[in-house]
């Protein structure tokens, strides 16, 4: 999907280490909140309330998901699921653009 219609989004920006990643949300008629956002070079760790779909739009990094102790390489058009209340990390080679979908399973 290319585009998202009848959709709502929050103007505020969701910022992050200093401002290297950003995103914003975008809140569907049936509830679903995606958020639309952008990494930049670095290195970061991440907390989930809910489970997590991250859609690669463009970029290149490394992920470590919870309970691994090997890194996946991710490019453009790869996707990984992040299980509700873990932590995963990112090493991130260039600028990212990502689609990040919850779930309150």
């Amino acid at each position: 999907m290319d585009q998202f219609e009848n959709v709502n989004i929050i103007k505020k920006a969701n910022v992050y280490f200093d401002g290297k990643v950003t995103s914003r949300s975008v809140i569907f008629p049936s509830g679903e909140i995606k958020t639309l956002g952008i990494m930049m070079p670095g290195e970061y760790e991440f907390g989930t309330k809910d489970r997590e779909v991250m859609d690669i739009l463009s970029g290149d990094f490394k992920v470590l998901l919870p309970g691994s102790t090997e890194w996946k390489q991710i490019s453009a058009g790869d996707s990984f699921e992040v299980p509700a209340n873990s932590k995963f990390q990112l090493v991130i080679k260039e600028i990212t653009d990502y689609c990040c979908s919850y779930y309150k399973d």
